[in-house]
């Protein structure tokens, strides 16, 4: 009876016997030495590649998103707009400026597609190289298309624009237009023209004169210079790169004066001499 007791008494001490605790930690060392080899397997930053690959295209996606709806940057490659805007600057353009009813005004400087009004229907080219130019040029990381053009806005619907008076001055609706966005010692057009903006087109000139092709080189043009409404990008505001220069894009005063036209038009008719060459 007592030898029976013991050795019942005895049968719980065998869990612990050594050679089952052996068996026992062999699973989880086996399931950690598999587990760690899995992982050896994957290279090397794969993972983090990964990641930063995806995290890049969600940015350039939000970015396109941005520039297609809200504001676009804009490369000024050229010296049309000096002093106001300089070569190489990347302006910020407002599309939301005139999506909801608003219209540009004198004054404004605006970025607008030029097709059919600036230069004719564009053909067709690569697909994929346009693509790529628009997503680069849409970034502002490449010049805009040959199409785009930033000016400021002179002449809206019915406004009659004259160049130049006997002091040679820019008026509008009868109106003096004190121009000093000008480069200095430009005058206001070496071109003189006398016309009437039709409804829902813009007279547009560059802030340089002499540098600028604007409304000015297509009054023999059909269209006479003048740009539709509805090809108008957006408003230039800001001014984003270089950063010695960020700064929004400054207004002017110099139409606050001009009247509005004549409900029932203006008496005389454009008066369009022939086109002018100028740089």
């Amino acid at each position: 009876m007592d030898t029976e007791a013991q050795h019942t008494e005895r049968g719980p001490s065998s869990d612990t016997d050594p050679d089952r605790e052996s068996d026992t930690e062999e699973g989880p060392r086996s399931a950690r030495a598999s587990e760690d080899s899995a992982a050896s397997d994957e290279p090397d930053g794969a993972p983090s590649w990964r990641r930063t690959l995806l995290v890049g295209a969600a940015c350039v996606a939000f970015l396109l998103l941005v520039s297609h709806f809200v504001a676009q940057p804009f490369l000024i490659p050229s010296r049309s707009m000096e002093p106001t805007l300089q070569v190489g600057d990347r302006i910020l353009v407002n599309k939301l400026a005139y999506r909801f009813g608003d219209e540009p005004r004198r004054g404004d400087v605006v970025v607008f597609d030029g097709t059919g009004s600036f230069v004719r229907e564009e053909p067709e080219g690569d697909p994929v190289g346009g693509l790529l130019r628009d997503g680069a040029a849409a970034l502002g990381l490449a010049e805009p298309a040959e199409t785009d053009f930033v000016k400021r806005v002179v002449g809206t619907g019915g406004d009659r624009v004259v160049c130049c008076d006997e002091d040679g001055r820019l008026t509008v609706n009868g109106t003096v237009v004190v121009e000093r966005y000008l480069v200095p010692g430009d005058q206001p057009s070496a071109v003189p023209f006398d016309i009437v903006v039709p409804p829902d087109r813009l007279w547009v000139m560059g802030d340089h004169r002499s540098q600028s092709s604007d409304s000015r080189d297509h009054l023999g043009s059909p269209g006479g210079g003048m740009v539709p409404v509805d090809k108008v990008v957006g408003r230039a505001d800001w001014i984003a790169w270089p950063f010695g220069r960020w700064s929004g894009v400054a207004g002017t005063d110099a139409f606050d004066a001009v009247p509005a036209p004549p409900a029932g038009g203006h008496p005389t008719g454009p008066a369009v001499p022939g086109t002018g060459s100028h740089g």
